[in-house]
């Protein structure tokens, strides 16, 4: 009985270790934001059952990526306080495991998409995977700019929604790709400097690393909230969105700015934290709004 009991839980711990691979909860607002791009598009109404399938499609093609992602970084990862304890710098699963289980749950998620929407859809999420995986990863290591590029292959999942109603990617989808583009830089850059030291320990090239003074980290975030404000207006002017989601975008970014202004005057880890907190909490609503004000 003792040796199945712990059969049994070993069992469930290798579940819960390659369900940790896929990252589910961190992936929530890619989900979140390929809903919002496929609910602003007019395009074809997929039915109940396909929208879950496009759903269910691009979470697992990003838990593929993060899949992946740890994979490759996992002698990083295991010099690291907050990610030692993953599976794969702990080694409670191997490498090949780990590569399986990224390569089968991409190759579903593809499929799945495709079957539920379109061959376009699913192109872009594998532009989103190998953007992700074959660029940024890599070069994470070695250049700040990896933060930059990072928030490419982030900022397309509405594209992949838009792309699945509407079988193209008209300038309203990029819009949304831009909108979603700047709010991951103050977003990176503030979990950079909360965890600075432990990128140092790694040997990543983060700005937070590379300037330890944080001006530029805080400079930066103040550069792309303040940008993200105007472009955040963008779908009223387009006529995407009502007056009601423009003024609720517009307080949004406002107090956005404000939080990383208080960062990059303060340079404080619990500044950081808020525009971080700020940050998952703006991206949710301006979705809301933009989805029950559209026009």
């Amino acid at each position: 009985m003792r040796s199945d009991a712990a059969a049994i839980a070993g069992s469930h711990a290798r579940t819960l270790d390659f369900v940790a691979l896929a990252k589910p909860r961190l992936n929530l607002l890619v989900v979140a934001s390929t809903l919002a791009g496929y609910a602003m598009a007019d395009g074809e109404a997929l039915g109940v059952m396909r929208v879950c399938g496009l759903l269910a499609g691009t979470g697992l093609v990003a838990g593929g990526a993060s899949a992946f992602n740890q994979v490759m970084e996992r002698d990083l990862d295991a010099l690291m306080k907050r990610t030692r304890t993953r599976p794969m710098p702990d080694q409670r699963l191997q490498p090949a495991e780990g590569f399986l289980f990224g390569g089968a749950i991409t190759l579903a998620g593809v499929l799945m998409i495709a079957a539920s929407a379109n061959l376009l859809a699913a192109a872009v999420a594998v532009a989103t995977l190998l953007s992700y995986v074959a660029i940024y990863t890599p070069l994470k290591r070695r250049s700040s700019f990896g933060t930059l590029i990072g928030a490419i292959p982030g900022a397309l999942p509405p594209v992949i929604g838009w792309a699945a109603s509407s079988g193209a990617v008209p300038t309203e989808a990029w819009t949304l790709f831009g909108i979603m583009f700047l709010w991951q830089l103050p977003h990176f850059l503030a979990i950079a400097w909360m965890y600075r030291e432990d990128y140092a320990r790694a040997g990543f090239p983060m700005l937070a690393v590379l300037e330890p003074d944080g001006r530029s980290t805080g400079r930066q975030s103040v550069v792309y909230a303040a940008a993200l404000v105007p472009l955040s207006l963008a779908p009223t002017l387009m006529g995407m969105a009502g007056e009601i989601y423009f003024a609720g975008a517009l307080a949004l970014g406002l107090v956005f700015l404000w939080l990383t202004l208080q960062f990059a005057r303060t340079r404080a880890v619990r500044d950081a934290r808020r525009v971080f907190f700020g940050s998952i909490t703006y991206l949710p609503l301006l979705w809301i709004l933009m989805i029950a004000n559209k026009t």
